[in-house]
C-alpha cells in the first residue's frame, strides 16, 4: 500500500506563484505578503497603489448588514463529502470532519491548510460562489479592468473581486470567505450534478466545464514555455538499480533448494512467458536462472534482468514531474521496478517527522511488508516520478524474487508511446488537511484517499442497456476494483492466488486455502460462497473470507461497535450487535458499501 503524507504548514507570510521568476515583485504596504507583478500571479482583490506596492486581500474588513460579506461554510466534509459535525475554516468555506483530518479538536480559531499557506483566488480562476440562498454557482474571477463600467462603479472594498457567473452572465463582487476552487472532478461530473436542475444552472455547469478545460490548456502551454526557458530539471536524487537496506533492515536471500521449480521446458514456444502455464508466474514468483528447467530461454526473470520499458521524465502542468513511456507497452507487460531505500517503521516515522519540521510535502514511501517500507525519496529509480491516477494505466504487484519481496509496475491496458504512466497510490491521507487529486480522470474522487467513482458507461453502452433492460428491474453493477496486496485470510504478503470473479480484488496464499496447486479456470474465492451450504453468498465478513447466504446469515454476522464494520463473531472485539434484517433495502445498501474497495 502506497502511503503518502502531505503537509502545507507554511509559517511564513511571503507568497508568490511561479509564473515568471524574473518579473518584479509588488509588496503589500501593511504586511510582508508579496506577489509577482502579473495578473496571473497577483491575488484577486488586491488594490494596486503603485508599480511596487499594493494592499493585499488579507486586509478585507466585512461591513455590518451586508449579506454578501457574511462568512459561509459548506455543509459537507471536503474529504468524504458527507455531512455531520464539521470543523469549519474561519477564512474560507472549507469544512472537514475531525476524523477525516486525523486530528484533535483545536482550541480557538482554526484555519485549513490552504489558508495557512496563504493561497488566494486569482484572476481567471474558476470558483464555486455562494450568493444569498442560491445554490453554489460556478463563476470565473474577472479582472476589474475587463468588467462593465456599471459593475466597476459598484461599491467594493479591499479584498473583494468581481466574478462572472456562467449561465446567467451576471456579475458580483465577492471575497474569499464565500468561494472555493472548481476542480477537475467538477468538470467531469457536470452531467451528474446537472440532474434535476433548471436549464440555466445546467447551462452554467456546461459552460464552466468548457472554460475550465480552456484555461487548463493555456496554463499547460505557459508552463511548458517557462520550463523550456529556465531549462528546469527534476529535483536531485541518487539513482540506484536495486533496493538498499538502511539500518537493521535486511534484504532476504533464499537458498537455491528453497526456490520453487516450475514445469516449463526449454523446448516450449515461450517458456515461462505471459501466455504460458508457468506456475511460478501465476503465483507472482520469479524463476531463478539456476533452477528453472527452461534455462536461458526462461521469460520469467524480468526483475533480475531489469527488463524495463523505456521511459522519460517530463514536467506536468499541475502534478509536478511525471513519467511517460517512449514506446508502446502491451497490457500485462512489466514496466519497471519500484526501487529505493528499504527502511523500518522507526526510520519511517523519523523521516516523516523530519519532513513535517522542514515543510517537505513530497513522499515516495511504499509498504513492502509489515516490517519494511521502500522510500524512493533520497535514492531510487525513474519509478519514483510516476503520478497517481484514479483511473491508472499501471498497477503495483508484489513478486517474490530469490526469496525476497519486490514491487513491480505492470501495464493494466495497452499504452501508446508518449502516454503518461500512472498507478493508484491506494494511499491514506494523514496530516491536518485534504490532498486534492489532480489526475483529471473521468472517475476522479477529487481527493487522495477517497475511493474513485464508478466509471460512467459510454453513450453507446448506455443506449444498449436501456433497450435491453426496458421493463425489467436492473441489477446494480459492482464497481471495478483493483487487486489487493495482502492475503485476505492472514493479512500478509507474498505469492498469491487471485479471485477471478469480476469486481473482486481479494487474493490469498494457497496454503491459507489449503490448496495444493493453483486453481484452473475462472476460480472464485470462498468469500462468494456460503460457509454453511455453499450457495451464493449475500452477506460478507469484512475481516475474513466468512460469508453467508440469506438463509444462514441471521446471528452469524454483526455490526462491530468498535468501527461499524460488518464482521463475524471472531472479529468483533466489542461484542456482537445483531443486524436488523427487516430493513432489507438499507441492508443491501450497507452490504454493497462494505464490499466496495476502500483506500486504507
Amino acid at each position: 500500500m502506497f502511503a503518502t503524507v502531505v503537509f502545507s504548514l507554511f509559517s511564513f507570510s511571503v507568497v508568490h506563484y511561479a509564473v515568471n521568476f524574473n518579473s518584479r515583485l509588488v509588496r503589500c504596504v501593511r504586511c510582508p505578503v508579496a506577489y509577482h507583478a502579473t495578473d496571473l500571479c497577483m491575488a484577486a482583490g488586491s488594490v494596486v497603489l503603485s508599480n511596487n506596492s499594493i494592499i493585499c486581500p488579507n486586509h478585507f474588513a466585512p461591513r455590518r448588514g451586508v449579506k454578501n460579506h457574511e462568512h459561509v461554510n459548506v455543509s459537507w466534509c471536503f474529504v468524504c463529502t458527507e455531512g455531520g459535525s464539521l470543523l469549519c475554516c474561519e477564512s474560507c468555506p472549507a469544512a472537514f470532519h475531525r476524523e477525516c483530518l486525523n486530528m484533535e479538536l483545536p482550541k480557538g480559531s482554526w484555519f485549513c491548510n490552504d489558508c495557512k499557506a496563504g493561497k488566494k483566488p486569482r484572476y481567471q480562476d474558476i470558483l464555486w460562489v455562494k450568493v444569498g440562498r442560491y445554490r453554489w454557482w460556478p463563476a470565473e474571477v474577472s479582472h476589474p479592468k475587463t468588467i462593465p463600467e456599471n459593475i466597476q462603479r459598484m461599491r467594493h472594498d479591499v479584498g473583494e473581486f468581481p466574478v462572472h457567473f456562467f449561465g446567467s452572465n451576471d456579475y458580483l463582487w465577492t471575497y474569499q470567505a464565500r468561494v472555493f476552487p472548481y476542480m477537475d472532478v467538477d468538470a467531469n461530473s457536470k452531467e451528474r450534478m446537472g440532474k434535476g436542475v433548471d436549464a440555466t444552472y445546467k447551462k452554467a455547469l456546461e459552460e464552466a466545464a468548457v472554460r475550465f478545460r480552456e484555461l487548463q490548456a493555456e496554463k499547460e502551454l505557459r508552463q511548458l514555455q517557462e520550463d523550456r526557458k529556465n531549462d528546469r530539471k527534476p529535483p536531485p536524487y541518487k539513482h540506484i538499480k536495486v533496493n538498499r537496506p538502511i539500518g537493521k533492515v535486511q534484504i532476504l536471500t533464499a537458498d537455491l533448494s528453497e526456490i520453487p521449480r516450475c514445469n516449463c521446458k526449454a523446448t516450449d514456444e515461450s517458456p515461462c512467458g505471459n501466455d504460458s502455464e508457468c506456475i511460478n508466474r501465476m503465483l507472482l514468483y520469479e524463476c531463478h536462472p539456476q533452477v528453472c528447467p527452461a534455462g536461458e530461454r526462461c521469460l520469467n526473470q524480468a526483475f533480475t534482468k531489469r527488463q524495463y520499458s523505456q521511459v522519460q521524465i517530463f514536467r506536468t502542468l499541475s502534478r509536478g514531474w511525471g513519467l511517460r513511456c517512449v514506446h508502446d507497452i502491451k497490457k500485462g507487460q512489466f514496466v519497471t521496478e519500484y526501487v529505493g531505500e528499504v527502511i523500518g517503521e522507526d526510520e519511517c516515522r523519523s523521516r516523516i517527522r523530519h519532513a513535517q519540521e522542514n515543510d517537505i510535502c513530497n513522499f515516495y514511501m511504499l509498504t513492502l511488508d509489515k516490517d519494511r517500507i521502500i522510500d524512493a525519496g533520497p535514492k531510487g529509480n525513474e519509478a519514483r516520478f510516476m503520478n497517481h491516477s484514479c483511473q491508472p494505466n499501471c498497477e503495483t504487484q508484489k513478486w517474490t524474487v530469490s526469496g525476497d519481496t519486490r514491487v513491480g509496475l505492470f501495464a493494466l491496458v495497452d499504452i501508446a508511446a508518449g502516454t503518461e504512466l500512472t498507478f493508484n497510490y491506494n494511499l491514506e491521507c494523514l496530516g491536518n488537511g485534504k490532498t486534492v487529486c489532480k489526475c483529471g480522470s473521468a472517475n476522479c474522487s477529487g481527493f487522495l484517499g477517497v475511493r474513485p467513482k464508478n466509471n460512467p458507461p459510454s453513450d453507446d453502452k448506455g443506449r444498449k442497456l436501456r433497450r435491453r433492460g426496458h421493463g425489467r428491474k436492473k441489477k446494480k453493477a459492482l464497481p471495478t476494483k483493483e487487486r489487493e496486496d495482502e492475503c485476505f485470510s492472514c493479512g500478509d504478503g507474498g505469492q498469491m492466488v487471485s479471485c477471478k470473479k469480476p469486481g473482486c480484488p481479494k487474493v490469498y496464499h494457497a496454503d491459507c486455502l489449503n490448496l495444493t496447486k493453483r486453481p484452473a479456470g475462472r476460480w472464485e474465492c470462498p468469500w462468494h460462497q456460503c460457509d454453511v451450504c455453499g450457495k451464493e453468498a449475500a452477506s460478507f465478513c469484512e475481516m475474513c473470507p466468512s460469508s453467508f447466504c440469506p438463509q444462514h446469515r441471521d446471528g452469524l454476522l454483526f455490526i462491530s461497535k468498535l468501527d461499524g464494520k460488518l464482521c463475524c463473531s471472531e472479529h468483533d472485539p466489542c461484542g456482537p450487535e445483531p443486524l436488523e434484517f427487516k430493513k432489507r433495502f438499507s441492508l443491501r445498501a450497507f452490504i454493497h458499501l462494505m464490499n466496495v474497495w476502500i483506500c486504507r
